[in-house]
């Protein structure tokens, strides 16, 4: 575990096990044989405590899970320091008034480690033997979507947020297509393919139009939850607009040589491109394309260069390539739980850390913001329908801006708006100067963040 990762160590312990095989849990769910024993799951695991003692019942248990380490390990950068900015907050330092009693509130987190198999193991173990009230988690269908189905088996409340909204209700059971389904236990904040063809197409039109470059767009979408969920929804939105795709193939995750998708795109004449892969294979792909001097006007990559350190490790071939932002600290919006602002939160991240800040600084502070919504509408925290019914009407604003979860495209799906970003050498903001930084250059989907940079065609 890297330097990074250490969380809060003075308050709390994590779960620490072997994992499991998903077919064999899941057969176990089918088979309603969940529980598992505290030698096999349990390793350490503490609760941070609370400041204010709870006055008329026992605590609220809070489940924050997430990849602290392994191939999704930056997605929980800023873990450490969102976790010590809520339980600085009031409603979690001195706890909840819930149907006229007083509660404190207990945080356990767990690490899946980038292990879909150890997400759904952690879940079960926190939900069986901990006795969690609400599991709050985030970053790729990889973790969200184990955790929810363990969640939604075992009838406890879950709130995901940064993987697509359809990779995530295709993993529980539901038809993006048709998504009638209620996932009773289940909701989720982010975005879906809407949204990311209507951040990345209108960056395709005005290069387009700077350029001439031609209509043609090629899609590396991997055999996974988002690989899939992106080959079935993305490609309809470009090609009415007029894009003709052309699809480099379902590859394996961890592919090491992409030369026959590459020249695939170059025979096929493609000037935009379009991703989702995990970020090794993103690096690895990218410098092979390079090599084979294929060289789109314009890259529009999702999931991937999301963060500082993706940039770094590409050095110059990060320049103008671009992506979608979740979170920025541009926009006018404030903590539900503080008032803080969300440059406040950039920038004190900033100063506290040492490095520059990321998307899921605000992604994971909502997760928090949400739960106080939707447990102060309930008559008692500890009962999991009534907080799970909740968390799927919770409409508020808050540090990512205005969420509606009654209003999203399926049943407990509350939607946020990104915007189009390119990384570029960066400038002094905070008052550091980092490598590389996240400019954006499209605001298409959300004005209430403005446009601090120009969009640039990623080869020039």
């Amino acid at each position: 575990m890297t330097k990074g990762n250490v969380m809060d160590q003075a308050n709390e312990r994590r779960v620490t096990n072997r994992p499991v095989d998903r077919r064999t849990m899941l057969k176990g769910m089918g088979a309603g044989a969940l529980a598992i024993g505290a030698g096999q799951v349990i390793g350490e695991l503490a609760l941070a405590k609370p400041a204010f003692a709870a006055t008329s019942s026992t605590p609220i248990k809070i489940a924050y899970i997430s990849p602290r380490t392994g191939a999704f390990a930056d997605f929980s950068i800023s873990d450490s320091y969102v976790l010590s900015k809520i339980r600085s907050s009031s409603a979690y330092a001195k706890g909840v008034t819930v149907g006229g009693k007083h509660y404190s509130i207990d945080i356990v987190t767990a690490d899946t480690q980038s292990d879909p198999n150890r997400a759904a193991q952690v879940a079960q173990q926190l939900i069986q033997q901990q006795n969690v009230d609400l599991i709050l988690t985030t970053s790729t269908p990889e973790t969200t979507v184990p955790v929810a189905t363990a969640a939604q088996q075992l009838k406890t409340p879950c709130l995901g947020t940064v993987c697509p909204w359809e990779a995530w209700y295709a993993g529980l059971g539901g038809n993006p297509g048709s998504p009638t389904t209620n996932f009773s236990y289940n909701a989720m904040f982010f975005f879906g393919l809407k949204e990311f063809a209507g951040t990345f197409l209108p960056m395709w039109k005005r290069i387009e139009n700077s350029t001439h470059a031609a209509k043609v767009f090629a899609g590396m979408f991997p055999n996974d939850d988002d690989g899939n969920a992106f080959r079935m929804g993305f490609p309809p939105y470009a090609e009415a607009a007029g894009y003709t795709y052309i699809d480099g193939g379902a590859y394996t995750d961890g592919t090491t040589d992409y030369s026959a998708m590459i020249e695939k795109f170059k025979a096929g004449g493609a000037e935009f491109f379009v991703n989702c892969p995990i970020p090794p294979d993103f690096n690895t792909f990218w410098k092979q394309a390079v090599q084979a001097d294929f060289r789109p006007k314009l890259a529009t990559v999702a999931k991937v260069m999301l963060f500082p350190s993706d940039a770094v490790a590409l050095g110059r071939l990060s320049n103008n390539i671009a992506t979608d932002a979740w979170w920025t600290p541009y926009g006018p919006y404030k903590s539900s739980l503080t008032g803080e602002t969300a440059a406040k939160l950039a920038s004190d991240f900033e100063h506290s850390t040492g490095s520059e800040w990321v998307d899921s600084l605000g992604s994971s502070y909502s997760l928090f913001e949400v739960a106080i919504e939707a447990l102060k509408a309930s008559d008692d925290p500890h009962d999991h329908a009534q907080v799970a019914n909740n968390l799927q009407k919770v409409s508020y604003s808050g540090i990512s801006g205005p969420i509606d979860f009654g209003a999203g495209p399926a049943p407990g799906v509350g939607i946020i708006k990104p915007v189009g970003v390119q990384w570029k050498p960066g400038k002094k903001l905070f008052g550091k100067k980092f490598p590389w930084q996240e400019f954006v250059v499209d605001n298409s989907l959300n004005k209430d963040i403005p446009i601090n940079g120009d969009l640039v065609a990623t080869n020039t």
